[in-house]
């Protein structure tokens, strides 16, 4: 590989580039359901392919195919070269290795093992769920796992490899009573092989969900008003990865579209706050060790006791803020330009009790886990939707609430922000931007917002 990408190198500089990369990606994926109780579907797909791309200027040019073949290749990056006319530019002679943070272990590799295994894992969540209780009607349990290779070189001369493994679980529980339906949703993902489930066995992923959904048929309607909330650590990071996490990324922020746009240095959150966004955390969705231009990935002060610090920074947008570039730089697939993304986002632990934070509250709400949400990066305007949530009355926990949602605005609120616990829950998912999806972790300690506003069916009582 390295002679080859030397070879296309040497074209894509021939005409001018200031900077040419390829990029090689190999990736199996397997993905199983069971649909109460049984198969629906099992797939074993792979593929990959190889992608070109030159930078002249703030100009960027790309290509990809699914292919490794050389003559191909050639064929494809002289197309690419042929876009510009400059001075030929010499490609490197010889690769050297950036350093980056080790490797997460994987001890029992998804290619290892066998699809029998596999689906007694998801016929376990299934028994679990359905043992919660008799209202428990629908169990949806999915298994996934991948594993990437990805190979990286470029004309400074640097190479990058990683073997990226990824498993996950998860379930969707759906609780009937009478013609009332609630849902619960669950999952589990690290960047490590089937060991995970030795910490996270499936069945606590599936008795995590059914909960979810039988705690709604028990639930009242919410309240509707400004509420003081104790958001717990149980909820993860949705709130700082949505209010304020796409905000910190350098591109939103170099073309004017975030809030926190030429505010370096300032105030922008309670001096309570930290946020951070780690890509070398062992085991998390977020983690690996280089991001997809081939830079090592690393820990980034976005937010220090409240002061705005830096941003997430892919080559490019790190290059047009004149900065360096952070290990963000993230990508679909082969098929994809690499974006500033966040890795693992999160609000660093404080030094308060959590129950001391739940017993400080008369009369507020808590919340045990968020939901889906949507926010504008411009104005940092959100609404989240809360999966679990309880009244709090007198400093205890009171009736669940069902039907839970949050509106505010993300800068507003984290300066608002007042007691930070030493606490920490984590939080899985996909994140979406400029139609690519990426594996995310999202993190905070338990947190009291003094006031929000909390939609629901009914006033406040």
């Amino acid at each position: 590989m390295p002679a080859d990408a030397r070879r296309l190198l040497a074209i894509l500089m021939s005409t001018g580039a200031g900077f040419a990369e390829v990029y090689r990606e190999t990736t199996r994926r397997t993905s199983l359901a069971l649909d109460d109780g049984d198969m629906d579907s099992a797939s074993v797909v792979r593929d990959g392919g190889t992608a070109l791309r030159l930078v002249q200027g703030d100009r960027t040019f790309f290509a990809s195919a699914n292919s490794d073949d050389p003559d191909l290749l050639q064929a494809l990056a002289r197309d690419l070269a042929a876009t510009l006319k400059g001075r030929s530019r010499p490609a490197p002679d010889t690769f050297h290795h950036l350093p980056a943070p080790p490797a997460t272990a994987v001890e029992r590799s998804p290619a290892d093992v066998t699809v029998d295994e596999l689906v007694s894992l998801l016929r376990r969540a299934d028994q679990a769920a359905r043992k919660c209780d008799p209202r428990v009607s629908q169990v949806t349990a999915r298994y996934l796992d991948s594993v990437q290779e990805v190979a990286i070189f470029n004309s400074d001369g640097e190479e990058a490899r990683d073997t990226r493994v990824m498993t996950t679980l998860a379930v969707q529980v759906l609780a009937r009573q009478g013609e009332d339906l609630r849902t619960g949703y669950e999952a589990s993902s690290e960047s490590r092989g089937l060991e995970m489930f030795d910490g996270t066995p499936p069945e606590d992923t599936a008795g995590r969900a059914a909960r979810q959904a039988l705690l709604q048929l028990e639930a009242e309607p919410a309240p509707a008003g400004t509420f003081m909330v104790v958001l717990s650590s149980r909820a993860g990071g949705t709130m700082v990865h949505e209010a304020c996490g796409h905000g910190l990324e350098g591109d939103f922020a170099e073309k004017g579209l975030s809030v926190y746009t030429g505010r370096l240095g300032e105030e922008v959150a309670s001096p309570l706050i930290s946020v951070i966004d780690d890509g070398t955390l062992p085991r998390r969705r977020g983690t690996s060790r280089y991001d997809d231009e081939g830079v090592p990935t690393s820990r980034v002060v976005l937010i220090e006791n409240g002061i705005l610090k830096g941003f997430l920074h892919s080559r490019r947008s790190a290059r047009n803020m004149g900065c360096s570039p952070t290990g963000n730089g993230r990508r679909e697939s082969f098929r994809h330009l690499p974006i500033p993304r966040m890795r693992n986002t999160m609000i660093a632990p404080g030094t308060d009790d959590p129950e001391a934070i739940l017993a400080s509250v008369r009369d507020g709400i808590f919340i045990a886990h968020m939901g889906g949400g949507e926010v504008d990066i411009a104005s940092g305007q959100f609404v989240f939707h809360c999966a679990e949530a309880y009244r709090i009355r007198e400093g205890k926990l009171a009736e669940p609430l069902r039907d839970v949602t949050l509106a505010g605005n993300g800068p507003e609120i984290l300066r608002t922000i007042d007691r930070v616990g030493n606490d920490i829950g984590f939080q899985v998912g996909t994140c979406g931007k400029d139609g690519q999806g990426v594996p995310v972790a999202d993190a905070q300690p338990t947190l009291r917002i003094p006031a929000i506003v909390v939609g629901g069916a009914q006033a406040a009582s």
